[in-house]
C-alpha cells in the first residue's frame, strides 16, 4: 500500500529549493537519491499540484510525498556460499570475497552479494530498492572484506545515518606500489567524476561536482618496492582510497583502473575492520577479518 507523508513548510524553511527542503526534512528517513526519484516520478505534490524540482518553497505551503508500495524483486535468489561474521534479527555482517559484485547493475544481474542474500534471508530492508535490498554501503568488485547488511528499514536508516555522520569505524589494508616515505599521513583532496572516463573518479579542484574526501593512512610494513598500509576513511566517496593513493604516487597493486594491473587479477585492498553502534541495543560493535589468501601470502613472504 502506498504511504503518504504531509509536511507544512515552517518559517525557518521558507525560501529553500524544494529538493533541498526534502533532503533536510527527510534526511533520517530517505536518501537524497530516493527523494530525487520521487520528484521525477511526480510522487511529490506542492499544494496538491506537481511542482517543478527547483521550486522555492514558502512558509505555509503543504508538501505531500507518496511512497510507492515495495516492488516485488525481479532479482533471482541464488544459493551462493556466504561468509557470515555476525547475524541477529536486525542486521548481518558479511565478509565479501574479491571478485563479487555487491549488488545487481547493468552487466551484473547474477552472482552478486544481493543474489546470495536473497537466498539466505527472507527479511532484508527495502530502502535501497529492488536492486539493493539490505545494502547499507558497498565495496568495489575487486575489494574484499566486511559489509553491513540491514534486515529492517529502521535498522537501515539508523546505520545509514552513522555512515553519513562519520561515526562508523572502517579500516582497510592496502598493498601499494613503491616505498611510502611517511609513517603516517592524511590525503585530503576532493573527488569527482573523471571528465575523460565517466567510469572513473578523479581528484578535482574548483569543481562543483567534486566532494570533500579524506583518507588517513599508516605504514604497517615496508617491503622495498611495495608497502603495506592501513587506511582509515574520513569520508566514503566512490573509489576513494584507490584514487587518493594513486594521486600521491602509490597506486594499489593490481588496480588496473588507477594504476597498473601487473601480475594480479584484483586490487590488493581489503576492508579489514568495521565498527558501528547497533541500531537497537546501542552497543558499539566491531568486527575484523583477515585479508584474502593471495594478499596474505604476499605479506607473509615479503615479496611479490
Amino acid at each position: 500500500m502506498e504511504k503518504l507523508f504531509k509536511v507544512l513548510v515552517s518559517e525557518d524553511k521558507h525560501g529553500r529549493r524544494l529538493d533541498k527542503f526534502l533532503a533536510v526534512h527527510f534526511e533520517k528517513d530517505f536518501s537524497r537519491v530516493f527523494l530525487q526519484k520521487l520528484l521525477k516520478a511526480g510522487k511529490v505534490l506542492l499544494n496538491g499540484q506537481v511542482p517543478k524540482r527547483h521550486h522555492i518553497v514558502a512558509a505555509g505551503e503543504t508538501v505531500e510525498i507518496k511512497i510507492p508500495s515495495p516492488e516485488e524483486s525481479a532479482i533471482s535468489a541464488e544459493k551462493i556460499p556466504l561468509d557470515i561474521v555476525y547475524e541477529d534479527k536486525y542486521l548481518l555482517v558479511v565478509n565479501k570475497p574479491q571478485g563479487m559484485v555487491t549488488h545487481p547493475a547493468p552487466g551484473n544481474y547474477t552472482g552478486t552479494l544481493v543474489n546470495a542474500l536473497l537466498a539466505y534471508c527472507d527479511d532484508l530492508s527495502g530502502i535501497g530498492g529492488v536492486l539493493k535490498p539490505g545494502i547499507v554501503h558497498r565495496l568495489d568488485k575487486g575489494t574484499s572484506g566486511l559489509l553491513l547488511v540491514a534486515k529492517t528499514d529502521d535498522a537501515h536508516k539508523k546505520l545509514a545515518a552513522q555512515f553519513k555522520d562519520k561515526t562508523t569505524k572502517r579500516v582497510y589494508l592496502a598493498l601499494v606500489n613503491g616505498n611510502v616515505e611517511l609513517d603516517n599521513g592524511t590525503v585530503e583532496l576532493p573527488i569527482g567524476r573523471s571528465v575523460r572516463d565517466r567510469k572513473k573518479m578523479a581528484v578535482k579542484f574548483d569543481d562543483e561536482s567534486s566532494k570533500e574526501a579524506i583518507t588517513h593512512y599508516k605504514v604497517i610494513k615496508r617491503f622495498g618496492d611495495f608497502t603495506l598500509l592501513e587506511c582509515r576513511l574520513g569520508t566514503g566517496r566512490t573509489h576513494q582510497i584507490r584514487v587518493h593513493l594513486s594521486y600521491i604516487g602509490h597506486p594499489i597493486l593490481g588496480d588496473e583502473k588507477y594504476g597498473t594491473k601487473g601480475k594480479f587479477k584484483m586490487p590488493m585492498l581489503h576492508a579489514a575492520t568495521i565498527g558501528f553502534t547497533h541500531p537497537v541495543t546501542k552497543k558499539f560493535m566491531e568486527f575484523s577479518s583477515k585479508p584474502p589468501k593471495e594478499m596474505a601470502d604476499i605479506i607473509k613472504r615479503g615479496k611479490l
